[in-house]
């Protein structure tokens, strides 16, 4: 999906696949007050969380079931208050309270710092309907080990595999989330957000930030919505209408991009990148590749706590691609990288138990239910499906086969969602949107924030100069200018405006604690 492997209105009585009308009043009414209260949320800045009830099925006026939205904010420090900026950052699945926690300083100063920041948990993660298709940690687990999920070409038989486990997971969740799993689209969330949004009073426009998958439910919003926009950035640009048909290509056209990247700023940087002794940045590439070939055919096996732990070739290739999301460890993966080629399987070890630690994602199976549903369809051939692998696996040699069994497992998804977008991304928004692209984004490539922007009258793509995925993780005062500047007074950057970033892959160091007293200095 978009966030490691990340993961995505009006009432429509009776119709379970039509395409939402737009601006219903029936969610312009703002009777229903939000009682926040203290609460913790382990970042450096107090925070505030609440619930808030919505209608469980929104195309169902005559029913009174609702379910109870989680909310987090973070109180804006000046004022007098601009009203607040909603966050999404990504999935689909991702319930944003730790993002919320680790970047609101960041955003803060990046809109202004007279905003309330909120995070709406998403249907289907946190304690807002959870969709999980397993009943313990242990169950997960087990299936996970009878039924991996494969990288395509882990071997000739790993497409076969791929349909077979992805039918016995539809299944599953089709058995134990049926009921609520029907209420998880984008569409359903577009509409949650204006539900709060009402709650919340002001002017009524959205403010809102998303970020990889949240760019689709941004996107989403702004074509149910384009009256209801006040100011919308979609950072680290997802195609919604690849999306929304499960034909995700485009997100892979720079992925190889970012790999040659990592090993050209590599061999810029050789005193951070032990790969770069006596090789050219080709050699370099050329010799990840040999290495993922050999560990196809003989696994690792690396020391982990004692125990060796078997590293095969859609664990070690997936390591690599989810490594490409974030240049600030390129410094560390790059001598993980080293130590495998020179044999120190000891040092190697220590690096991938690190990466490897924490339990299982409780919303793991969330950005399958959101995914899936948004892109439901029950006339997929299979000379469609191989057509599209054989496809994904051409655009990019890294990363083409990795997720093979997102595509799959929606193909094969059981659970018929009540409502789903199914309209285009063409309007003319009654505030234009800020659409944001990093030079070399291994899943959410420049071009897609160009190919929406193209849809919405007057939006302006800024170009953030960074490889990795989305704005946040490479910082940048031009972009942070940018952004507040447009939240604070809907000033727009110039079309065709690069912001460069102030750090580098290789330092270790995401730039962000420059950046933030440059704003303070500037804002004073």
């Amino acid at each position: 999906m978009y966030h490691y492997f990340n993961v995505l209105c009006a009432l429509l009585i009776g119709v379970a696949q039509g395409t939402p009308l737009l601006g219903s009043p029936t969610h312009h009414a703002r009777n229903q007050q939000i009682q926040w209260s203290p609460c913790e949320a382990n970042g450096t800045l107090a925070t505030e969380c609440a619930t808030f009830p919505v209608p469980l099925d929104y195309t169902n006026e005559a029913s009174n079931a609702t379910l109870n939205l989680e909310l987090i904010r973070i109180r804006a420090p000046n004022s007098p208050s601009k009203g607040s900026v909603f966050f999404n950052f990504g999935g689909p699945g991702d319930n944003g309270k730790l993002s919320l926690a680790t970047y609101g300083p960041m955003l803060q100063a990046a809109t202004g710092g007279y905003h309330d920041l909120v995070v709406l948990t998403p249907r289907g993660t946190g304690n807002t309907i959870l969709f999980s298709c397993y009943a313990t940690d242990e169950e997960r687990a087990a299936a996970k080990t009878l039924y991996p999920e494969l990288a395509g070409n882990a071997s000739d038989v790993a497409l076969g595999y791929n349909n077979v486990s992805s039918g016995v997971f539809a299944d599953t969740c089709y058995a134990t989330q049926n009921n609520t799993g029907q209420f998880m689209t984008s569409a359903f969330a577009a509409r949650d957000y204006m539900r709060v949004l009402d709650a919340l009073g002001g002017d009524g426009l959205l403010r809102y930030w998303g970020l990889s998958y949240g760019t689709v439910l941004g996107a989403t919003i702004a074509a149910m919505f384009p009256d209801r926009i006040g100011r919308v950035i979609l950072d680290g640009v997802a195609n919604p209408h690849e999306f929304y048909q499960n034909r995700d290509l485009q997100m892979l056209v720079d992925t190889d991009k970012v790999l040659t990247g990592f090993c050209e700023e590599c061999v810029a940087t050789p005193d951070k990148c032990p790969l770069a002794q006596g090789r050219s940045a080709a050699e370099i590439e050329e010799a990840i590749y040999e290495l993922i070939d050999h560990v196809k055919f003989n696994p690792l096996l690396l020391p982990v706590a004692g125990t060796p732990v078997l590293v095969d070739y859609t664990t070690f290739k997936t390591q690599i691609f989810s490594v490409l999301y974030s240049p600030t460890g390129w410094d560390d993966f790059s001598t993980f990288l080293d130590n495998i080629m020179t044999g120190k399987l000891e040092e190697a070890g220590e690096y991938f138990a690190k990466i490897s630690s924490g339990p299982p994602s409780l919303d793991a199976e969330a950005q399958f239910g959101i995914k899936c549903s948004d892109s439901y369809r029950t006339d997929n051939s299979e000379e469609e499906v191989l057509e599209l692998i054989k496809q994904r696996h051409e655009l990019s040699r890294i990363g083409g086969d990795v997720s093979d069994f997102v595509l799959t497992r929606c193909v094969e998804w059981k659970i018929k969602p009540k409502e789903r977008y199914t309209g285009d991304f063409q309007a003319t928004t009654k505030n234009p949107l800020l659409i944001i692209g990093n030079t070399a984004d291994p899943v959410t490539p420049l071009a897609a924030a160009r190919n929406v922007s193209a849809g919405f009258a007057n939006s302006v793509v800024l170009e953030h100069g960074s490889y990795g995925h989305a704005s946040l993780g490479q910082a940048s005062l031009c972009t942070a200018k940018a952004t507040r500047a447009y939240f604070m007074d809907g000033t727009l950057p110039e079309p065709g405006t690069k912001c460069e970033i102030d750090t580098t892959p290789f330092s270790g160091d995401n730039g962000w604690e420059k950046v933030l007293k440059e704003l303070a200095a500037d804002s004073q």
